[in-house]
């Protein structure tokens, strides 16, 4: 197992290179600047912006940039926010942990509903169950974060007044007092998320069963006696799961950007706001820095998932 998490590894860095040459290309060749905003002040010089652009390489070309910016990043030197005057891996540092705690939270939800909810719906076909179940998974993944948060935000924030509609990070409080009041304000972000992403692992979960369910080795496992309950877990779910593992795996960069929706909506000072402002100040670096955070956690999470399968399924060797 250690050599095949090596192996891996060593196969993400190609990935992680190629990730990397086209974020940076990209932005930079697009339109504006981190010092783009200083052409329109009449306060700064001509030659203090040719200067500043000259010192931070800003008119090098795009290779040069490049090799110098990953050189810099590998070194531990991921650059300075032009707009917030921090670096860039102590800004990221600081928000990270809440987008990790939310979207954690929300795919553990996710996990609880669909699960059992698809399982038992995919044992009983087309009865009402199956049908109301299928009714809601449509209408949960076809409803967009942003409105389905709006949705709470009016319900349970403004009307019934019983949860914050605005994430806060100084939270005056200390214990359990705090715990329970970051856990209160994080309900409705991680209910959107985990709604959204549980309607449609719900539908997944309830095909990968009914696929299951029908071959011999089930059949020849209740013709030897065994209860359905154990027919079903032992043998029926954890297979099922198999392709559902692969599913979240592929999701997973819509569930990142569904956070960056979601974090906007309820101001969660998580790396997906962070993104956005720094998209609208320009700020390159923090741009490029998130962006890269993103898809570093992508193929980490996906190396996960093929871990998972060799417990899923004892077929899989990974020698």
């Amino acid at each position: 197992m250690s050599r095949y998490i090596l192996r891996r590894l060593l196969i993400a860095i190609p990935s992680i290179l190629g990730i990397s040459v086209i974020l940076f290309t990209v932005l930079a060749l697009a339109p504006g600047d981190p010092f783009s905003e200083m052409a329109s002040n009449p306060n700064i010089p001509a030659e203090v912006r040719a200067n500043l652009r000259k010192q931070f390489g800003m008119d090098d070309p795009v290779a040069v940039r490049y090799v110098r910016w990953f050189t810099s990043m590998a070194k531990g030197d991921w650059g300075f926010s032009f707009a917030s005057r921090v670096d860039v891996d102590k800004l990221i540092l600081q928000r990270l942990p809440t987008t990790l705690f939310v979207i954690g939270l929300s795919q553990l939800l996710a996990l609880m509903i669909a699960l059992p909810v698809g399982v038992y719906a995919a044992t009983r076909p087309y009865s009402w169950f199956d049908q109301v179940a299928n009714t809601f998974a449509f209408i949960g993944f076809s409803l967009p974060t942003f409105f389905t948060g709006l949705l709470l935000i009016l319900l349970f924030s403004i009307k019934l007044d019983w949860l914050p509609m605005v994430y806060r990070a100084d939270i005056d409080a200390s214990g359990w007092q705090y715990v329970w009041e970051s856990f209160k304000q994080a309900i409705m972000p991680i209910t959107v998320l985990g709604l959204f992403q549980g309607a449609s692992w719900t539908r997944f979960v309830r095909s990968a069963t009914l696929d299951v369910i029908r071959l011999d080795y089930v059949t020849t496992a209740r013709s030897k006696g065994l209860p359905e309950r154990t027919v079903i877990i032992k043998h029926v779910v954890r297979n099922a799961l198999i392709p559902v593992v692969t599913l979240v795996a592929l999701q997973l960069p819509g569930v990142f950007g569904g956070a960056i929706v979601t974090e906007q909506i309820f101001r969660v000072p998580g790396i997906g706001s962070l993104l956005i402002a720094s998209i609208l100040a320009n700020d390159t670096p923090v741009i490029m820095g998130v962006t890269f955070v993103f898809s570093i956690l992508v193929i980490l999470f996906n190396l996960f998932a093929d871990i998972l399968y060799g417990w899923l399924d004892p077929r899989i060797s990974y020698g």
